[in-house]
């Protein structure tokens, strides 16, 4: 594997595939964020109520949570170069349905469906962890993560425009359609031009698709126990649907819901225990060790970051409307200047992770979230404009560089798995947006930004049982023979 320093003006060997990685990483956030811009244009034109809004933006986001899970076992089982070539053109199937939708219960399916391409981010992480050494990983993730992250703030500033001089009242139409035919045709670019590793070295596999590998009788427990509040989340996003909440679904249909997934997690945990009965029996290796805490902390500091990013960018201009009294167009600008902290901030997070250590860079991170956050608890009226926008970049830039450094980290765990690891850490930042969300909705501004400085002393806490990645990882190759892989230098 090519060690040479990234340059970010080449599109040749390890390069071109980052690049390539983020685009398509970058159109699926386009595809998925391709509703809020245009929201007020689809309630009109569909004769939407409010709160068929409000439901349409819980489905958008509903099925991202196993389908990230999903998604990071198809990586590691065929590889990033198919599944994400597949998710691109599949997906932009429902991204026309929406498209083209004649009322609410078609809008409805095509934006729960669009949450799978939410997923895409998964794909990548495994891609470029077999491109880069691990010097150089945390950068590489952070420009693939940071860089394909802002499809959601280049989708707010450009659809609204592209909708009004497509003009008319279907001018929504064509620029959401646009954004699927974007997808449908990087799928093809994507598959001609990348491969799975670098010539000559190995994809590594998984032994099981069906549940994720622990390596000690410990750590089969903490992932059962690890497992549950993916589904207690999608539990709480069907309360959100039911009478009680926005009343889309009946009473004995969000029943059903429940003991579905009640059925599912049995079935899930069943699995696990196909997979991992053979830790009861006898211990495995030294050598093919790994310990699944280091996946679990990851999981929380991920909830902290990502699940407060997308839970703020939802809130934030409303926020500073309210507090500041500006115009929803002032606002929404004002806003967006936390989303454009992601193209420098997650790069920034994985630099300096490469230079100064998983851990400690991580530790730093999450205590700057902590203070970020307790200090826009503050925020009021009273605050210059100018200083509460500086105090939500200083925020931002803590946020986004957590998430840069948390995978910079999930690589280095266990290679063959990283899809799998990947998928369960991403799907806890959508938990963490969907718990954020369900307390601002019962909470004032202030106390929400307390809630998640909390959240992440707690992140912060769990960090002291992380362990460095150190050493290598030992993977065997099929025939039979170990290949090490190096964490650290």
């Amino acid at each position: 594997m090519d060690s040479t320093k990234i340059s970010l003006l080449s599109f040749q060997g390890k390069m071109k595939t980052l690049h390539l990685s983020w685009m398509a990483f970058f159109i699926t956030f386009v595809v998925w964020f391709n509703f809020a811009p245009l929201l007020q244009a689809v309630k009109v034109s569909l004769g939407l109520s409010t709160e068929e809004v409000k439901t349409l933006l819980i489905l958008n986001v509903a099925l991202t949570i196993p389908a990230r899970v999903l998604i990071g076992m198809f990586t590691d089982r065929f590889g990033p170069r198919i599944v994400y070539s597949a998710l691109l053109a599949i997906c932009s199937i429902p991204c026309f349905m929406f498209a083209f939708a004649d009322s609410f219960i078609q809008a409805a399916i095509a934006r729960f469906l669009l949450g799978f391409i939410g997923a895409g981010f998964v794909i990548g992480i495994r891609l470029v962890s077999e491109w880069f050494p691990h010097h150089q990983l945390g950068m590489a993730e952070g420009i693939y993560g940071g860089w394909g992250n802002f499809g959601s703030a280049a989708a707010a500033f450009t659809l609204p425009t592209l909708a009004l001089i497509l003009g008319g009242d279907d001018g929504w139409r064509y620029a959401i359609a646009i954004t699927g035919l974007m997808s449908l045709l990087f799928s093809f670019v994507f598959f001609f031009n990348v491969s799975d590793t670098p010539k000559g070295a190995t994809y590594f596999k998984p032994k099981h698709l069906s549940a994720m590998e622990v390596t000690s009788k410990g750590d089969f427990f903490l992932l059962l126990a690890m497992k549950v509040p993916m589904y207690a989340v999608l539990a709480l996003l069907a309360w959100k649907l039911s009478p009680g909440g926005v009343g889309m679904l009946e009473q004995w249909i969000v029943n059903s819901i429940y003991m579905g997934l009640i059925g599912l997690y049995v079935l899930d945990a069943h699995q696990v225990w196909k997979v991992n009965k053979s830790v009861f029996v006898e211990p495995v290796e030294a050598i093919h060790q790994y310990k699944f805490k280091q996946v679990a902390v990851l999981n929380l500091l991920y909830f902290a970051t990502f699940g407060s990013e997308l839970a703020v960018i939802s809130m934030l201009p409303l926020f500073f409307s309210e507090t500041f009294e500006l115009s929803p167009v002032v606002a929404g600008m004002v806003a967006s200047a936390y989303a454009f902290m992601n193209l420098m901030s997650r790069p920034g997070g994985g630099l300096i992770s490469d230079k100064f250590g998983r851990k400690l860079t991580l530790l730093i991170l999450t205590a700057g979230l902590a203070v970020g956050y307790f200090l826009m608890g503050n925020v009021n009226a009273q605050w210059p404009l100018w200083l509460a926008v500086a105090a939500a970049m200083a925020c931002s830039f803590f946020v986004q560089a957590g998430e840069g450094a948390v995978f910079a980290t999930v690589p280095l765990i266990k290679r063959r798995m990283t899809g799998q690891i990947a998928g369960m850490t991403g799907a806890y930042g959508n938990v963490g947006a969907v718990v954020y969300l369900t307390i601002l909705s019962f909470v004032e501004y202030q106390t929400f930004f307390y809630v998640i400085a909390c959240t992440a002393v707690v992140g912060f806490i769990a960090l002291m049982f992380m362990e460095e990645p150190n050493g290598k990882i030992a993977e065997v190759n099929d025939d039979g023979s170990v290949t090490l892989i190096d964490v650290s230098n």
